[in-house]
């Protein structure tokens, strides 16, 4: 585990995978999740593809730079009422950029996944020349008609988060089984070791809270990736509760060029069954564009 400061008093915890000089490749993780929700394996799988893969924790997560502010209410954030600190998807986006900075990386492939594909969709739109390649994973663009949580999820998520240890994984375990993937085995041991491995991290739903705010603050980012002008691919699963498909439909339709792929069965999390696909759909295009550049 390495951490470099990324500028702005936030530092960020990460790791690496494969060759050095192999194409530099970032995942972004999602809401609440810390840099282990991008499987260990499945990170090794996609360097042995010829990639130096690094994943990371975004701040106020696992052991990157946590905010001392007290985060709005789950109501106050609804009715974008937050403290004047409150950062938004554009500060996580700096983030981003500044690890690409530190890591000595001109530019890289950025895959993002739920809020990590927002945070995504913001570095290549605000930085077009950092970003080679675009992949947005079960994400959205914030318009308010589009992507929007399932009622039933809604309310599974507005319940009181863990206090202890047991408590986390056993609520971990219950929102998966609601917003996972269907279509694919559920691995409840995995989803066992993910959540007791995250509350040894870091314990603290406070982060959670704010970087849900970020979301509500960002609100709709449509005419921003209009301004996108990486090659991107969107992929999203037809059983997300978390983020509706249409969220990924409205990811396409505002990034020029951008192509859809959605995998039957998918919900809302990296199951093993869908690596295979998500791999493949991964690597061809990146490689499409890094063949390009070198021919």
């Amino acid at each position: 585990m390495n951490t470099v400061d990324v500028g702005r008093g936030i530092s960020l915890a990460y790791e690496q995978f494969g060759d050095e000089s192999a194409e530099p490749l970032v995942l972004i993780a999602g809401l609440g999740m810390q840099l282990h929700s991008w499987p260990t394996v499945f990170c090794e799988q996609l360097a042995d593809r010829g990639y130096r893969v690094t994943r990371f924790d975004n701040r106020d997560v696992g052991e990157s730079t946590h905010m001392r502010f007290r985060p709005s209410s789950p109501i106050a954030t609804v009715m974008r009422r937050w403290p004047a600190q409150q950062y938004d998807l554009t500060d996580m986006a700096t983030d981003t950029v500044g690890l690409l900075d530190a890591l000595g990386y001109e530019s890289a492939h950025l895959v993002g996944v739920s809020m990590g594909g927002m945070i995504a969709q913001t570095v290549a739109a605000l930085n077009p020349q950092r970003v080679r390649t675009l992949v947005s994973i079960m994400s959205t663009t914030g318009a308010r008609r589009v992507g929007r949580p399932a009622l039933s999820t809604w309310l599974l998520m507005a319940g009181t988060p863990g206090r202890t240890r047991q408590e986390a994984i056993d609520r971990s375990i219950r929102i998966f089984r609601h917003i996972g993937s269907h279509g694919f085995p559920f691995d409840e041991t995995w989803v066992r070791e993910q959540a007791g491995a995250a509350w040894d991290r870091d314990p603290s739903p406070s982060g959670v809270a704010r970087q849900l705010a970020a979301i509500f603050r960002s609100g709709d980012r449509t005419k921003l990736l209009r301004r996108i002008t990486a090659p991107t691919l969107v992929i999203h699963g037809d059983r997300d509760r978390m983020v509706n498909p249409t969220g990924g439909a409205a990811t396409v339709r505002a990034i020029t060029g951008a192509r859809l792929e959605t995998v039957r069965g998918l919900g809302h999390d990296l199951p093993t069954g869908a690596w295979p696909v998500l791999l493949d759909l991964i690597d061809k295009h990146v490689g499409r564009r890094t063949d390009a550049s070198t021919s």
